[in-house]
């Protein structure tokens, strides 16, 4: 049953559109933007005191952030859908022990942070505010949050930032909606509404947020790591964000998955960060 459930919800969203249209496509932004876990458990909680904790203000959201002091460059830790900063800790203490300035960010409705719907647009503002607060030298992005950083280097010209870590990201949004929409099964109708409520409401189409927009624009030097086997973003995407990012490296892993947890991976970024 929980398999068929998309393609039910997905029906009774094409029922809606053929009275309003745009109201299934709200409805169908909505379930799309909802993230269903990601909070913080009591284990991940305990770990997370071990750092100064305090909220920022982000679009009316109150975002949490993680500091760890130390005396080089400062590093914001950027996580992604349905994660928050717990998913560091591994590589939280390689970098204290390297006595790095350590940032890690709690997405809009995710970790201990406010909010009840995602978008990478709203977290590249999220992202933002961190940056300007903390002086942000060095980010590293796990998958949208990869993507929503930079976003949001693009969107600020972020001077401070002067590397930029990207670990399996997708190379565009547009894909991501239309993979959606494909799994609910949504028609023409509700589809095209979909990218109309984009368009009214962040001002541009979903094929808009991608590398061939924002990576030409990037000063930062970067760092690609992609899983070639990753089921949850293609390898591809990695190939098409080296493409339009010339001053990047691409590493690609292979039985890693989609999480990229591991030390090999650590020490690729470890190596790239102390050049």
């Amino acid at each position: 049953m929980k398999k068929y459930l998309p393609k039910i919800v997905g029906l009774g969203l094409n029922l809606i559109g053929y009275i309003s249209p745009l109201y299934a496509a709200k409805l169908a932004i909505n379930v799309f933007s909802t993230p269903r876990k990601g909070k913080l458990n009591e284990t991940e909680s305990d770990y997370l005191k071990s750092a100064i904790q305090e909220q920022i203000s982000c679009n009316g959201l109150s975002i949490k952030t993680y500091y760890w002091s130390g005396i080089k460059e400062t590093i914001l830790l950027v996580h992604g859908w349905e994660s928050n900063s717990f998913r560091w800790k591994d590589l939280i203490e390689l970098l204290k022990l390297e006595n790095y300035n350590i940032v890690s960010v709690d997405a809009p409705a995710h970790g201990d942070s406010d909010g009840k719907t995602f978008n990478a647009v709203l977290y590249s503002q999220c992202i933002h505010t961190a940056i300007k607060k903390f002086d942000v030298n060095i980010i590293i992005g796990h998958s949208i949050g990869g993507t929503a950083s930079a976003i949001s280097y693009f969107e600020h010209d972020l001077e401070s930032v002067k590397k930029l870590i990207s670990l399996g990201s997708p190379a565009n949004l547009e894909s991501l909606v239309n993979n959606y929409k494909q799994m609910m099964g949504f028609n023409k109708r509700v589809s095209n509404a979909m990218n109309q409520y984009y368009l009214k409401h962040f001002g541009y189409l979903p094929n808009y947020f991608s590398a061939e927009t924002f990576a030409p624009k990037i000063k930062a030097k970067g760092l690609i790591i992609h899983d070639k086997k990753d089921n949850i973003i293609s390898f591809k995407d990695a190939l098409e964000i080296k493409k339009h990012y010339k001053n990047a490296e691409l590493i690609k892993t292979a039985g890693l998955g989609h999480g990229l947890k591991s030390n090999a991976v650590y020490q690729h970024i470890l190596n790239f960060i102390n050049q």
